[in-house]
């Protein structure tokens, strides 16, 4: 969790009309705020039952590696849509994109139960839900990548060692420090969210304007799955989470040591710099992970830059060689800051 996270949760969102909304690309006059499709973004959707509960997931890809995306809490699979398209320009791969559990269309007995080990299971059963039982189909390489909520998931699915091939994992925007840290003003943050909206096309602008999201496209097709219609024709949050706060602790707990002792290669990527705990620093300066920085994003590095993330994804592939560029594909763009002790 960066600096610019701990920032929002200390000050909290600025109103619509404040500077930041003109910084973010705020709703004006004749900007589209229309809703957009998975189908601009995705291959395929599916729902999966699982033992009773239901998991929706989007697919893209039939070749290449497997990026197995988590994302964030609040959040959607669909949050990382406008990356989809930007990585698989450029290697080919394939995604596997769930709704974790309380979150956009998947439906479960327990949808508060946002514990790590919940969270773990389910992440584990949708890849065998995917990839189990296709005969004499090889597993995939996989790379798991996660943002905030879904990073720390990723370190605790890596460390169990019962997903196949792993040759990467990629955590988004969470370092423990920092998170442990933030959580003291998490439920101010939440609490000072619009308790609903009129419309889709009213969340989305709040969505700019506040500065959650700042890429026109991704608030278009990344907002309306957080929230959900009730009766009376308004529109709310798909996921109350402030009745998760009895597990959020447990999320960031002992993150870092858990976070170096996986053995794939790790990439660390964060939106702005951030204090390392020292664990992670001397990690860092051995070089025995890879941390970057992007500037001028906020907390939802995917959705702000999602190509300068899929540049430094698709670098970290092939520079691992588990991946191949996409022929003809888009070129990588120079690298941003990097932190010292890079692993090259």
């Amino acid at each position: 969790m960066s600096s610019t996270l701990r920032e929002v949760l200390t000050k909290g969102l600025p109103p619509p009309g404040s500077s930041l909304s003109h910084r973010t690309g705020g709703h004006g006059r004749g900007r589209d705020v229309t809703p957009l499709s998975w189908k601009d973004f995705f291959d395929e959707n599916r729902m999966l039952d699982i033992d009773g509960d239901k998991f929706n997931v989007y697919l893209k890809g039939s070749t290449g590696p497997l990026f197995y995306f988590l994302h964030g809490g609040g959040y959607s699979g669909l949050t990382w849509s406008c990356l989809a398209t930007e990585l698989c320009s450029r290697v080919q791969c394939r995604l596997l994109v769930p709704d974790l559990r309380g979150h956009g269309l998947s439906q479960t007995k327990d949808e508060n139960d946002l514990s790590t080990e919940r969270q773990v299971k389910d992440i584990l059963n949708i890849y065998k839900a995917i990839f189990e039982g296709n005969g004499d189909e090889e597993p995939p390489y996989v790379v798991v990548v996660g943002h905030s909520m879904g990073g720390a998931l990723a370190v605790h699915v890596v460390a169990t060692n019962e997903i196949p091939n792993v040759v990467g994992l990629v955590v988004i925007d969470v370092v423990e420090g920092s998170a442990m840290d933030a959580l003291s003003g998490m439920s101010t943050f939440l609490r000072g969210r619009p308790a609903s909206f009129d419309s889709e096309e009213k969340a989305i602008s709040w969505c700019l304007q506040s500065g959650a999201t700042r890429n026109r496209q991704a608030a278009r097709i990344s907002m309306p799955s957080q929230i959900r219609k009730t009766e009376d024709g308004k529109y709310t949050w798909r996921i109350d989470l402030t009745a998760t706060e009895p597990y959020w602790v447990g999320w960031f707990q002992g993150l870092s040591a858990k976070f170096l002792s996986c053995s794939p290669p790790k990439l660390l990527v964060l939106a702005g710099v951030d204090r390392l705990d020292k664990d992670l620093t001397i990690a860092q300066m051995q070089g025995k992970f890879q941390n970057t920085i992007l500037p001028k994003v906020g907390h939802a590095v995917h959705e702000d830059s999602p190509d300068r993330l899929a540049d430094e994804l698709a670098r970290f592939a092939i520079r691992h060689r588990f991946a191949e560029p996409v022929p003809g594909g888009k070129p990588l763009s120079a690298h941003p800051m990097m932190g010292m002790g890079m692993m090259i």
